[in-house]
């Protein structure tokens, strides 16, 4: 499980360092950069993204299993961008946010529309930083309950 660099964008991504304005930048080259990531060919929209919050939505059509419901992966899938990307914000440039441990509890089934998930951070440390992530379907309801840690490496940050 691991989280592109907040410096180094993957392939096809747009030239240069991740924007550390506001949020609107930052989304906006996240959501170009990642187009073709595993978010991004999963539908995933980023909405928000500071190191404390991260909020996103992706469509259930495509990532459901054969039953024609949301599939468990892909919430975690979902879940892990979510908390990578927080962590990888609040990693900060010329430093990596690996993701070390994943834990999703599946609460209901979705059978179409768009879930939501929100990231919180939990603990933001030189080391290591964690994120419960909550995915929601279309009425509000809970979907997923996930928490997300990432080891934070490259050098200490200079706050």
């Amino acid at each position: 499980m691991t989280a592109p660099s907040a410096a180094v964008p993957g392939p096809g991504a747009p030239a240069g360092i991740m924007p550390t304005g506001p949020s609107e930048s930052t989304v906006a080259w996240i959501n170009e950069a990642g187009a073709e990531t595993l978010a991004g060919r999963m539908g995933v929209a980023f909405l928000e993204a500071t190191p404390q919050r991260v909020v996103a939505t992706m469509p259930v059509a495509g990532n459901t299993q054969l039953q024609r419901i949301l599939h468990g992966g892909a919430s975690a899938a979902f879940a892990e961008s979510l908390g990578s990307l927080g962590a990888a914000l609040h990693a900060g440039e010329g430093r990596m946010a690996l993701g070390v441990d994943l834990n999703a509890t599946h609460h209901r089934p979705v059978r179409s529309g768009t879930v939501t998930g929100v990231a919180t951070a939990l603990h933001l440390g030189d080391s290591s930083a964690s994120y419960e992530v909550v995915i929601s379907d279309e009425a509000g309801r809970r979907v997923c309950t996930a928490r997300i840690t990432c080891a934070l490496h490259g050098g200490r940050r200079r706050d």
